[in-house]
C-alpha cells in the first residue's frame, strides 16, 4: 500500500504536467481521445459527452495540490460548459456536471453553483419515456444505454435538493428498468436495450461498442458497477447494491490477474486485450462499493482488487510517464472499437476516473 501511495503521487505529478501542456497548448479545447498519443486531430466525436472530464481532472489536481492555478483553470473550464445544463440532445449531463460543478459546489457550498447542477438534473429527467420507463439515449427514442446509470445520479441529487418526488420517481424507474433488461443473471450487462415506443415493450438487447448484442462489453459493465452503487448511495434500495455487487463479481471472475479487462470479455481472441478506461472506472467504483457493502469480507475484496488495478495502471505499460511525445496520461484505452475511434489510445474519461480512483487512495474523496 505504501508503494501504491508513492506511485499515486507520482501519477498525479505526471498528470499535472500533461494537463498543463494540454490546456496551455490548446486553450478551451475539449478532447475526447488521442490519435497516436496526440490530443488535437480531426477524428470523429460520435457524440458530445466528454467536456466535463477535463474540468473534473482540473478540480482533482486542485484537490491534490491546493495550487490556485488549478482552481482558476477548473472554474474556467467548468464555466465553459455551463450552457449545457439545458442540453436535451445527450444523456450525459451527469458526466458533464457531476465531475465539474458538483465538485465546485462541494468545495464552496455556493447555492448559485448548486443551482446549475440541479438544473442539469431536471434537464436530464426530460428524456424519460413513460412507455418503457427509461431515460432514452442520445441515439433514438427506443434506445436505453447502460451508460445512463452513470448519469441518473444527477436526477437523484436534484430530487434530494428540491424535494421533487417526480424526479425521484423518474430516477428510480430508470434504474429498475435498466436492472431488469440490461443486467443479466450472471452479473454481465448489455450495452443497449431496444423498446417498442408505442407500447413500452422491451424488444431486445443490442450493442454499439461490444463484440455482439449478447456479449459483455467491459466499459459498459464498469458503468453499471459504479452506477448502481451510486444509485444505492442515494436510495438505500438493496436491489441496487445487489446489482452493483453482481457486476463486481462478474468483473473480478472474468478479468485477467492484472485487473485490466479486454474490450469485450466474450470475444474469442480479442483484438483489444486491454481496455484501461474500463479498469479505471471499475477501480473507482469498487472503492465506492468497499464503503457501501455491509459485508466486511466483500469490502476487503473490493478494495484489494481496486488497489490491484491501480497498481497495474501506475506501471509504465499503462502510465505514459516513460513514453516520449505521448500527450495523454493513461495508455491502452479505447473509445469506439467498431468505428475505429480512439483505439488503444488515451481517452478523457479514462484519465478522469483514473485520477478520481487515485484520489480515493490518497484520501481526497
Amino acid at each position: 500500500m505504501t508503494d501504491l501511495i508513492s506511485k499515486s503521487r507520482q501519477a498525479f505529478d505526471f498528470a499535472g504536467r500533461q494537463l498543463r501542456q494540454l490546456i496551455e497548448t490548446h486553450p478551451d479545447f475539449f478532447p475526447i481521445y488521442t490519435q497516436g498519443g496526440k490530443w488535437r486531430h480531426g477524428g470523429e466525436a460520435w457524440t458530445n459527452w466528454c467536456e466535463g472530464f477535463l474540468g473534473g481532472q482540473l478540480w482533482l489536481m486542485y484537490r491534490h495540490t491546493a495550487d490556485p492555478y488549478w482552481r482558476t483553470q477548473a472554474e474556467h473550464y467548468s464555466r465553459l460548459i455551463e450552457h449545457r445544463k439545458t442540453d436535451r440532445n445527450v444523456h450525459d449531463l451527469g458526466f458533464l456536471f457531476w465531475s465539474t460543478w458538483r465538485r465546485w459546489h462541494a468545495l464552496t457550498g455556493d447555492p448559485a453553483i448548486n443551482a446549475v447542477v440541479i438544473e442539469a438534473g431536471r434537464t436530464l429527467s426530460l428524456r424519460f419515456k413513460e412507455r418503457g420507463r427509461y431515460l432514452r439515449s442520445f441515439v433514438a427514442d427506443e434506445s436505453l444505454f447502460i451508460d445512463i446509470m452513470m448519469n441518473v445520479g444527477i436526477i437523484f441529487y436534484a430530487a434530494q435538493q428540491t424535494g421533487d418526488a417526480e424526479l425521484t420517481r423518474i430516477a428510480m424507474q430508470h434504474c429498475l428498468t435498466t436492472r431488469r433488461y440490461l443486467v443479466r443473471g450472471d452479473g454481465s450487462t448489455a450495452h443497449e436495450g431496444i423498446f417498442d415506443t408505442d407500447t413500452g415493450e422491451f424488444l431486445r438487447q443490442s450493442t454499439h461498442q461490444g463484440w455482439r448484442d449478447d456479449s459483455s462489453w467491459a466499459r459498459g459493465l464498469a458503468w453499471a458497477l459504479y452506477g448502481f452503487g451510486a444509485a444505492y448511495s442515494f436510495t438505500q434500495d438493496a436491489r441496487f447494491l445487489q446489482t452493483a455487487e453482481a457486476c463486481a463479481a462478474f468483473y473480478i471472475e472474468r478479468t485477467p490477474e492484472n485487473g485490466v479487462p479486454p474490450n469485450d470479455w466474450d470475444e474469442p481472441n480479442p483484438q483489444l486485450r486491454q481496455e484501461s478506461s474500463a479498469a479505471a472506472i471499475a477501480a473507482s467504483g469498487l472503492l465506492n462499493l468497499a464503503r457501501l457493502t455491509g459485508d466486511p469480507v466483500r469490502g476487503r475484496l473490493y478494495r484489494d482488487y481496486a488497489l490491484r488495478i491501480l497498481d497495474t495502471l501506475t506501471e509504465p505499460e499503462f502510465l505514459a510517464l516513460d513514453t516520449p511525445g505521448w500527450e495523454g496520461i493513461l495508455k491502452h484505452g479505447t473509445y469506439h472499437w467498431r468505428r475505429g475511434l480512439g483505439v488503444d489510445e488515451s481517452v478523457m474519461w479514462g484519465e478522469y476516473f483514473f485520477l478520481e480512483a487515485l484520489g480515493k487512495v490518497l484520501g481526497y474523496d
